[in-house]
């Protein structure tokens, strides 16, 4: 975990770009000591939302499934999309 302080990021920009690009990591800024902002790669970022979109999702399945939500087996699944690929749906 790199944490620096707020005025690195002005005078040492390239340094925590390249940082956060090359090591795929955030870093995390001070302002009088006290945390402030995170700063990461735009690529990092978007994994991020995606795995957040998909855990929401997913969390969201589940409570479906927990309320009674009809379910389908993997066999029944597979069936499914053998019918769609093979044209007999």
């Amino acid at each position: 975990m790199m944490i620096k302080p707020s005025t690195c990021l002005r005078n040492d920009y390239n340094d925590i770009a390249n940082f956060c690009k090359t090591e795929n990591q955030p870093v995390f800024l001070t302002k009088n000591g006290e945390g402030d902002l995170v700063v990461m790669s735009m690529e990092a970022y978007s994994f991020r939302e995606e795995m957040l979109d998909l855990r929401e999702k997913l969390l969201e399945a589940e409570a479906q499934r927990l309320n009674g939500a009809k379910t389908y087996s993997i066999d029944e699944v597979n069936k499914h999309l053998e019918d769609v690929i093979n044209g007999t749906i």
